[in-house]
């Protein structure tokens, strides 16, 4: 069984990079924003649609960059694997969901998700001189790390 995962790289003017901080069943995660495919949807579509849901941000999206060309199994089903899709995005107009200056600042509010569901997220943006594989969690948003910033 397939899981298709779309991700955003979003830069500001700043030259700072968009990441979400989550924590899910007790696992803390550095990652970049995006989400699930759902059945009828487009990549672009689930891309747009995440950065709503999760930080009410309309967003335009812009070139492919890398679609993951290997194995990966996934870090919370080992009868799923992965398959993750990342597009540049450009926020369409101001940033209105919290924006934290460190990993896993997590509010009152949030943590009361985390105790309903079992999972929250904030956001952060990282200096692109800071921004390497190792400010990802995830095995595949490691490696588009790099390639981000050894291309653009």
């Amino acid at each position: 069984m397939f899981s298709i995962r779309v991700y955003g790289i979003l830069i500001n003017d700043r030259r700072q990079v968009l990441v979400s901080d989550e924590l899910i069943r007790g696992m803390y995660i550095t990652k970049l924003p995006g989400g699930g495919l759902e059945f009828g949807e487009g990549t672009r579509d689930c891309l747009k649609r995440e950065f709503m849901e999760e930080m009410q941000l309309n967003v335009a999206i812009g070139d492919h960059i890398y679609t993951t060309d290997f194995y990966q199994m996934s870090a919370f089903d080992n009868k799923k694997q992965i398959i993750s899709i990342y597009y540049f995005a450009k926020a369409l107009e101001d940033i209105k969901a919290p924006l934290r200056d460190s990993p896993f600042d997590f509010d009152e509010q949030q943590m009361r998700v985390y105790k309903e569901t079992g999972e929250t997220e904030t956001f952060r943006f990282v200096d692109w001189e800071k921004f390497s594989e190792a400010s990802m969690t995830l095995p595949i948003d490691k490696i588009v790390a790099t390639l981000i910033k050894n291309n653009f």
